[in-house]
């Protein structure tokens, strides 16, 4: 009889967020999570950024001479005032919506970083069917002038995780390119990877996100031999309010019109591309089907030759507390300590110095 496989319902939504409105982006998150739940789906993937809102408009706060310095960081402060900590009151319902619905969940969001209240990253948020939150993943390359707007992850969370759906994985926007983050993830056994980008329009080939993304996304499946559910950004001029300051310099004629795909592993379109429109996308996956591209093509597998080539991941977190040890070595002069994350250590300074201070000493013994 042999084994069988996870066969489940996967959603892709595509949807405007309430513009920079964390509180209602949040609420209309929860809405949807359930809406996508009562029609069967286990794991719900949302569009780049979502909440409070992906940053369209022009990023020109330090272009001191531009007729936007000022509104764009006007726009950024509010971004900054409207983005999410991990964990809080946002994730918080975010999690219980997840845990309703029975699904997986994974939002992007604007995260704001807690210790120093005022970067931000462009993040993937994965919560579990049991509510709980399984990890995030922060964009490793900010695109272009998204430099001034984010910050840059690390490879502490370059991580694919296990499920009961199978294995879940996912890269951002033009971070999907970067052949080595996608080879981490192949071998790691990815099975599904999860991904979006901000939208764009249905032109002939170029290189908008629209047509960069419907080739991208069939080639990873093949690739990398998995499913790929792909949300794409939708925002039109009417779901931006007509106080925001930007709103006639924001044009998004070739921008977040959509292109939501689901993709299997041969590089078939299971559901879209679809445009122009809010919509939630499903369709069914059976992690079965994976067998079949394999048994032909593994690359992380016997088709890969890791005696020829090998990859190395710094899957080191790095945080803003960094305390060089009494006694300096080499291999830890500047190592961050165990157990931190985001810059919160465990036990008082006293406590962290003093241990530091014995193991550098053992080490001196030796």
């Amino acid at each position: 009889m042999g084994d069988t496989y996870a066969k489940f319902v996967a959603a892709a939504v595509q949807a405007a967020p309430v513009f920079l409105d964390r509180e209602a982006t949040v609420e209309k998150a929860c809405q949807l999570v359930s809406e996508a739940g009562a029609q069967g789906a286990r794991l719900i993937v949302f569009p780049e950024a979502w909440i409070p809102t992906f940053p369209y408009w022009p990023r020109e706060l330090m272009a001191s001479r531009s007729p936007y310095a000022d509104a764009s960081l006007q726009a950024h402060v509010a971004l900054i005032k409207n983005a999410v900590e991990i964990p809080s009151e946002s994730t918080r319902r975010l999690c219980q919506a997840a845990r309703q619905a029975d699904a997986y969940v994974m939002v992007g969001i604007n995260e704001r970083d807690a210790v120093s209240g005022g970067t931000l990253y462009n993040t993937q948020l994965y919560i579990d069917r049991a509510g709980q939150i399984l990890g995030k993943h922060r964009k490793l390359v900010p695109t272009g002038s998204e430099r001034v707007i984010w910050g840059r992850g690390d490879g502490s969370d370059l991580k694919v995780f296990a499920t009961d759906c199978g294995r879940i994985g996912g890269l951002i926007c033009w971070e999907n390119f970067m052949p080595l983050p996608r080879a981490a993830l192949m071998a790691q056994g990815q099975q599904i990877h999860v991904t979006h980008f901000p939208g764009s329009a249905p032109t002939e080939l170029d290189l908008s996100h629209a047509n960069v993304s419907q080739i991208f996304c069939r080639y990873y499946a093949f690739e990398g031999q998995v499913f790929v559910i792909c949300a794409m950004g939708y925002l039109n001029a009417e779901t931006v309010p007509d106080g925001f300051p930007m709103k006639d310099a924001t044009d998004l004629s070739k921008t977040a019109r959509g292109g939501s795909v689901i993709i299997s592993p041969t590089g078939k379109y299971l559901a879209g591309p679809v445009y122009d429109q809010e919509t939630i996308l499903y369709a069914e996956i059976n992690l079965e089907e994976i067998l079949e591209v394999k048994a032909r093509l593994d690359t992380a597998g016997h088709y890969a030759r890791w005696d020829v080539t090998r990859l190395l991941v710094n899957s080191e977190h790095y945080g803003p507390f960094v305390s060089p040890t009494p006694y300096i070595f080499q291999d830890d002069r500047w190592r961050a300590p165990r157990g931190t994350h985001d810059g919160e250590v465990p036990g008082s300074e006293h406590e962290l110095l003093t241990s530091m201070a014995s193991q550098s000493s053992e080490k001196a013994k030796v």
